[in-house]
């Protein structure tokens, strides 16, 4: 629907945002590390059994071992993680080259700005519960789901909700259906991402997307914010 460029929106309480580049950085170095070879190459066994083993596979957490066909049963289990940690792990993964820096540009537009109205510690936190939360709700609708869930979109979801309820009136550059430049209020550009989220989890649409870890994360990360940000912070300010 669009894509952000950059928001006029300064920092106020913190001189940098050292979380949200840190978690830019681990998800940049996880997939060049130890996806891209497997993306590139083909190497589907490998790239399936990463995502096994790092993903979040309902039937697996309801304790039903998953096997995957064609993948020798060493390669999978090498790489043998408890399930219920990878409702932290499936978070810094990612698809393709594609999916990685889209979820990264989301995070750098808008991550900055509520690690300042968080702080620090309290933003890894909230971006790890809105993640957490994400996997959750995934796990609920789809409990019998046997396909892996990757991808930080869960958690950014959440930090999108943050931004929008601290800095609604803020005007974002973004491209607009990917090639059109155009400046807008983030409550319009936001408020437009959030509804189609939920138009597209509830109508079914594409079952490649995760929407239904969107909408866990965008819940959260509305409710959290309220709570979690710090004294002195206003909701929907200027």
């Amino acid at each position: 629907m669009f894509v952000p460029i950059y928001d006029v929106n300064p920092l106020r309480r913190i001189r940098y945002q050292y979380v949200n580049v840190a978690l830019i950085a681990i998800n940049v170095l996880v997939f060049f590390l130890f996806q891209e070879r497997d993306i590139w190459a083909g190497n589907d066994c490998g790239q399936a059994a990463f995502s096994k083993a790092f993903g979040i596979i309902p039937l697996q957490l309801l304790g039903t071992p998953v096997s995957f066909e064609g993948c020798p049963d060493g390669v999978l289990t090498a790489l043998a993680f408890p399930p219920p940690l990878t409702l932290i792990t499936y978070m810094f993964l990612h698809g393709s080259i594609w999916h990685l820096l889209g979820n990264m540009l989301f995070l750098w537009v808008f991550g900055d700005n509520v690690e300042d109205a968080l702080g620090h510690l309290r933003y890894l936190a909230f971006y790890l519960l809105c993640g957490i939360a994400g996997g959750l709700l995934f796990f609920a609708m789809q409990p019998h789901s046997t396909a892996p869930l990757i991808g930080a979109s869960g958690a950014i979801a959440g930090v999108v909700a943050a931004y929008l309820m601290l800095n609604p009136r803020v005007h974002l550059w973004v491209l607009v259906f990917d090639i059109i430049p155009a400046q807008v209020p983030a409550y319009l550009a936001l408020g437009a991402w959030i509804i189609l989220n939920f138009v597209l989890a509830f109508s079914h649409a594409d079952p490649s997307v995760a929407w239904w870890a969107h909408i866990g994360g965008l819940i959260t990360g509305a409710l959290l914010v309220v709570v979690m940000r710090q004294r002195g912070v206003p909701l929907f300010g200027r």
